[in-house]
């Protein structure tokens, strides 16, 4: 342990002095008080990644065709990210991956569970917890009752406010919050929970989506945002249920309370700025109005987008979508960590993920 330098503290040491504040995440103190400068005052890590899209296929493009993707490099973009984090100084109490774990074209090639069992075997080498989000890639290659019942439900790392019940999540959709350090709650939030991907075609839930998404989009084919005046109501997405929001609303409610500092993280962005217009959750409005009655939520993690982007909006919510892996040349990288202190979020990102400092509001 003597010795071992601290990311981003030039002459750091952590002595034996170092302490576990809580499973997998450490706090960092010195045997030399005021020899850690800022690095001092850094409470925990966890890393992000986004849109690995794992398929065993060559090089392609997007449906657009001016895009490259490596789909078969992607899995060793998703090893060098897990040495990156098993052998970071100061390792990262947990990792969030932010959906589209595989390609939609492992459905076609009948190799959607081969390849997801190749990537969750490559996630098991990792030394910490993974909290796994679900995007569209998911519903093109399974089912929400598969998934419900895979090990891509990680619901089960879940923390419980048992005096609140009503921050219990429903099984109606597939949310949950954690505590990864004392006063800084994740919410996990399901950006498919209203969709017409992964869900039985005579179900209500299914014809009430379909008639949300028609009423948006006349398009004859779904995919297609041409000519639409909310060109997020596309297939490829979804939205957020009315009682989805009405949960999350009581749980920043109890975080507002408490006096805790929040991230929340979803497939999709939610925030114009963030985002080309395309992307975005059908009902992204309805989302950042409950986030902002709150004054607990300081950033915002999705996906999806694959060209990444960034924002703080008028409320002081920072808002990070993570460049996606499946777009990633074989010789850079797509993938981050997020340092935390008392004031703000740094990310260290790599490859096409940039840096960026986020002040609390």
């Amino acid at each position: 342990m003597v010795g071992r330098r601290v990311a981003g503290a030039p002459g750091a040491v952590r002595g034996r002095a170092g302490r576990r504040l809580q499973e997998g995440c450490l706090e960092i103190m010195d045997d030399q008080p005021g020899t850690l400068r800022e690095s001092s005052e850094l409470l925990f890590s966890f890393g992000v990644i986004a849109d690995i899209q794992y398929a065993d296929l060559e090089d392609g493009y997007n449906f657009q065709g001016n895009r490259r993707r490596y789909y078969r490099h992607s899995l060793l973009h998703l090893q060098g990210a897990i040495e990156d984090w098993n052998n970071e100084g100061n390792i990262p109490c947990c990792v969030l991956q932010l959906g589209d774990i595989i390609d939609g074209y492992n459905a076609q090639y009948q190799a959607s569970e081969k390849s997801l069992e190749l990537v969750m075997n490559t996630f098991e080498t990792l030394k910490v917890p993974v909290h796994h989000t679900w995007g569209n890639h998911e519903f093109y290659n399974f089912s929400r009752d598969y998934l419900t019942n895979s090990k891509l439900n990680t619901k089960f790392l879940e923390d419980q406010i048992v005096h609140h019940p009503e921050t219990i999540p429903s099984e109606n959709y597939y949310a949950y919050h954690f505590v990864p350090y004392p006063k800084f709650r994740f919410i996990l939030l399901d950006a498919y929970d209203l969709s017409v991907l992964g869900v039985d075609q005579s179900s209500p839930k299914y014809q009430q989506c379909m008639k949300i998404l028609k009423e948006h989009n006349p398009n004859a084919e779904l995919n297609n945002p041409q000519g639409l005046s909310e060109p997020q109501f596309v297939q490829f997405n979804g939205g957020f249920s009315q009682e989805q929001l009405n949960w999350l609303n009581e749980v920043l409610t109890f975080c507002d309370t408490n006096q805790e500092k929040v991230v929340i993280v979803s497939h999709l962005p939610i925030y114009p700025g963030s985002s080309d217009s395309v992307s975005l959750a059908w009902n992204y409005r309805d989302a950042l109005a409950v986030i902002w009655s709150h004054e607990c939520v300081v950033c915002f993690f999705a996906g999806h987008t694959h060209d990444g982007g960034y924002s703080e909006d008028p409320f002081g919510v920072h808002h990070v979508s993570l460049e996606g892996v499946i777009e990633t040349a074989p010789d850079s990288q797509a993938f981050g960590t997020v340092h935390v202190y008392p004031d703000k979020m740094m990310l260290k990102g790599r490859g096409r993920v940039p840096n960026r400092i986020m002040n609390y509001k």
